[in-house]
């Protein structure tokens, strides 16, 4: 189970201390700090971040009853359980009111701790999340502006996509990325892991099309002589993502059988590699994306259910770039930069109209389709205009004048005339003889026309 923040164990009996920490770390919660002393308990519980508490209740110096008032004051959302010799209904009710979670009586039963102790930290989590969650929106800011660089984006859609992300990131549980081909699904999942655990290892992989036993075997890996052909051991990705993310792309595309491998991963946190007899445990953060409506395939029969619920606990919707048109500047100025360089060429500036002209266009295949069209567009591209997009032609407009674009309402003859006089006066520097002879009339016809537009 994957702990931020460790579970502070308070029993002056040594002997307790030990039983507890090895029945949590036998499930996995091995973050965990034992304390024999009331009153270093108290400087732990004020100076460090905690995911839970258990306590004893009959403790020389410092009662445990003094310890549970102090933390509901100082922090009231760290989840205590009392775990104590004391088993009376008049101090279970005292303790509850004084804000415990749970109240066991020792000698207490290995399951039953381990339950209380993961319902703690799961309430721990949750409240860190909506903690986070409120923060960002209120403060409009992202804390680790650092993990998006990779985007390139002016869209207030994006910036609220990022803050929820920095919000989720620490969770243990999966997220589910949803959106068009294109739009940046796996940049977002490589957010994830920078937000969560930078240095440690990123794995992807696209597990379309990949039949049950190749898929298998390249998540979970095989041990020598597993199959015909399979001379040596080889790690599946899930080993090779150690701590780290993996990251399964498209899916939805994933077979029934292999869902149901996928769902014991995720469920139980272990897998069992080709040919071995035990299974071994997983602490990578799952990422998961796909392009298809999985919530109407599981009402299709086509996606397991339970697999989807366990995969949507956070999910995100990366938006088309038809929905986020703003960023389409943006991106035409770092895909022409880029797209210069690559040919070594001077890089055109894009005019408004180019700009128009690309917000109007659906982009089925999104970021990754304008920048196909600006690269094509600049490999031809030899000087003057510089266009792209799907309504260039195979000369991709080079060296042409870029056509005319127009309001939806379009302008009368004298708008027109008088927006174009303005246009040129204003490329010309004032220059009337400049200005006149772009405009292909004369220098006094032009200063005629600009006294009676009052220009």
């Amino acid at each position: 189970m994957i702990q931020p923040y460790p579970v502070l164990i308070i029993d002056d009996e040594a002997d307790i201390l030990t039983s507890f920490d090895l029945c949590l770390r036998s499930c996995g919660i091995d973050n965990i700090i034992c304390c024999q002393k009331p009153a270093e308990a108290l400087r732990i519980i004020d100076d460090q971040p905690l995911g839970a508490m258990i306590l004893d209740l009959s403790m020389p110096g410092v009662t445990g009853q003094e310890i549970l008032a102090h933390v509901r004051e100082t922090r009231p959302g760290l989840p205590v359980i009392v775990a104590t010799g004391v088993e009376s209904i008049e101090s279970a009710v005292e303790c509850m009111k004084l804000g415990a979670l749970d109240y066991l009586a020792k000698p207490v039963e290995e399951e039953r701790l381990m339950a209380s102790v993961r319902t703690a930290l799961e309430m721990s989590r949750l409240r860190r999340e909506n903690t986070s969650l409120r923060e960002s929106l209120v403060q409009d800011r992202l804390a680790n502006p650092q993990a998006f660089a990779h985007f390139t984006t002016a869209s207030i859609k994006m910036r609220q996509i990022f803050k929820y992300l920095e919000a989720v990131a620490a969770s243990p549980e999966p997220i589910l990325i949803n959106g068009e081909t294109g739009v940046g699904k796996e940049l977002a999942a490589r957010a994830v892991h920078k937000l969560s655990c930078p240095g440690k290892p990123f794995v992807a992989v696209n597990v379309a099309g990949l039949d049950d036993m190749v898929f298998s075997d390249t998540l979970f890996g095989h041990r020598k002589g597993a199959f015909t052909g399979a001379v040596l051991a080889r790690k599946g990705l899930v080993e090779q993502a150690d701590d780290g993310v993996l990251f399964l792309d498209e899916i939805g595309d994933l077979n029934e059988t292999s869902q149901v491998k996928l769902l014991r991963l995720l469920q139980e946190r272990e897998y069992m590699p080709l040919g071995a007899d035990l299974p071994r445990p997983s602490e990578a953060r799952i990422v998961v994306a796909t392009n298809r409506d999985l919530e109407a395939m599981t009402r299709e029969g086509r996606f397991r259910k339970d697999l989807y619920y366990r995969l949507c606990t956070h999910m995100v919707r990366i938006p088309p770039l038809r929905e986020r048109t703003d960023d389409i500047p943006v991106l035409l100025e770092l895909f022409i930069s880029q797209a210069a360089a690559s040919f070594g060429k001077d890089a055109p500036r894009p005019s408004r109209c180019l700009i128009s002209r690309l917000g109007a266009y659906p982009f089925p295949g999104n970021v990754r389709e304008l920048r196909a069209f600006v690269f094509d567009a600049m490999g031809r591209w030899n000087g003057g205009d510089f266009s792209c997009g799907p309504d260039s032609d195979t000369a991709g407009h080079l060296g042409m004048h870029e056509e005319l674009c127009f309001p939806a309402t379009l302008p009368t003859i004298d708008e027109t005339v008088h927006a174009l006089v303005r246009e040129a006066m204003s490329r010309a520097d004032g220059v009337q003889t400049v200005a006149a002879r772009w405009l292909g009339i004369s220098q006094p016809a032009l200063s005629k026309r600009l006294k009676k537009d009052g220009l």
